[in-house]
């Protein structure tokens, strides 16, 4: 994601907050922030879900060698999300 947006910066009690934009929004009530160098660094805590049907598509993908072989611990159906939906996430 290379796109650059503008926050305001305000004070929350005895803290600094930042209103993050829209497009910036985080899922989940936590991120873990990270300081490096004069860069605030904001990650999100919760890992994304592999889309439906990724690994299904990643072992049919043509030219992949015989001895690719589909992980045993894959996500439970009801856990992923629309492929489409995790390209945007």
């Amino acid at each position: 994601m290379s796109e650059e947006y503008t926050a305001r910066l305000f004070m929350n009690g005895g803290s600094q907050a930042v209103r993050l934009p829209k497009e910036c929004r985080f899922s989940g009530v936590a991120v873990r922030v990270r300081r490096v160098g004069c860069t605030v660094i904001l990650e999100p805590l919760e890992k994304p879900d592999w889309p439906v049907g990724y690994w299904e598509r990643l072992t049919s993908l043509p030219g992949l060698p015989d001895d690719v072989a589909r992980p045993e611990d894959i996500p439970s159906p009801d856990r992923e999300r629309a492929l489409d939906d995790w390209a945007g996430a």
